[in-house]
């Protein structure tokens, strides 16, 4: 799956704009492919104002944010790759998301995916009229009385009407 932090940002930036809200975000300077004015780096980290009045052709795409802006009167072309983006708030009042570490979700070829359509999955199937298969009891404890719990298993979604 695609990172959703792209998403999130673009959708972000949005809804503070529409709140009259000004956006700024938090970039990680020291990952690569960043390119912001590194006189303003502290601890590693930059804070940008990305309100339309600061910016120039702003663009937040699913590879990296990138905008004009000028540093001490000198025009820049900043560059942050999404990875790189840890935050986005409002000025005003502080709202806004951190992003937190993405879990990695591995890439299969065809053929990898073609191997794992053997392999059991979850399943999710409808219980309308189906009797052939009785309820999970639930767990019994040391002493012999019942948990609550049922009964751990194979994994699997049902939908109730």
């Amino acid at each position: 799956m695609l990172t959703s932090r792209p998403y999130l940002a673009r959708a972000l930036y949005e809804w503070l704009l529409d709140n009259d809200q000004t956006p700024y975000i938090v970039v990680d300077a020291g990952k690569a492919g960043v390119r912001v004015p590194q006189q303003f780096v502290q601890n590693g980290q930059i804070v940008l104002n990305i309100a339309p009045a600061a910016v120039r052709d702003l663009a937040i795409d699913n590879a990296a944010i990138t905008f004009g802006a000028r540093f001490s009167g000198q025009p820049m072309q900043v560059v942050v790759p999404t990875d790189a983006l840890i935050a986005i708030y409002a000025r005003e009042n502080g709202v806004g998301m951190v992003f937190g570490q993405e879990p990695v979700m591995p890439a299969y070829s065809s053929e990898e995916e073609a191997a794992l359509e053997g392999e059991e999955r979850p399943s999710l199937e409808g219980i309308e009229g189906r009797s052939d298969e009785a309820p999970a009891e639930p767990a019994a404890d040391k002493d012999g009385e019942s948990s609550g719990r049922p009964e751990k298993g194979k994994p699997s979604l049902r939908i109730v009407k």
